[in-house]
């Protein structure tokens, strides 16, 4: 299986990093104001924003030789959590695109959304 590229400092991502974690809850309300509540997941779903805005050539080829290889947001791979260090093994893009400015010579920047998957 396919890792998330490491940058040349050893880090997951650049600062500033988001991560979010979304719960999903069914609320069925009946005619007598009593309410009945269950969990669409069996556990959270997580997000990471992973900015990439300082990179060096050789970082951003491998970024798109990654995007390429995972055919956009159909692959899947494994993505440590810059928080926990906990490795994820079933996280794909979240979009189908990869956008990637080049702000100087031998710079660039992007945004990745990584998901983990259930």
């Amino acid at each position: 299986m396919l890792e998330f590229p490491i940058l040349k400092t050893g880090a997951v991502s650049q600062y500033p990093v988001r991560r979010v974690t979304a719960f999903s809850t069914r609320i069925l309300r009946y005619l007598d104001g009593s309410e009945q509540r269950f969990r669409l997941f069996t556990a959270p779903a997580r997000k990471w924003i992973v900015n990439l805005s300082a990179l060096d050539e050789r970082e951003a080829d491998s970024f798109l030789k990654f995007y390429w290889s995972l055919q956009g947001s159909a692959g899947r791979f494994s993505f440590t959590d810059p928080w926990t260090d906990i490795m994820h093994t079933n996280c794909s893009l979240e979009l189908d695109e990869l956008r990637l400015e080049y702000t100087a010579p031998g710079q660039c920047r992007g945004t990745l959304v990584v998901r983990q998957n259930r």
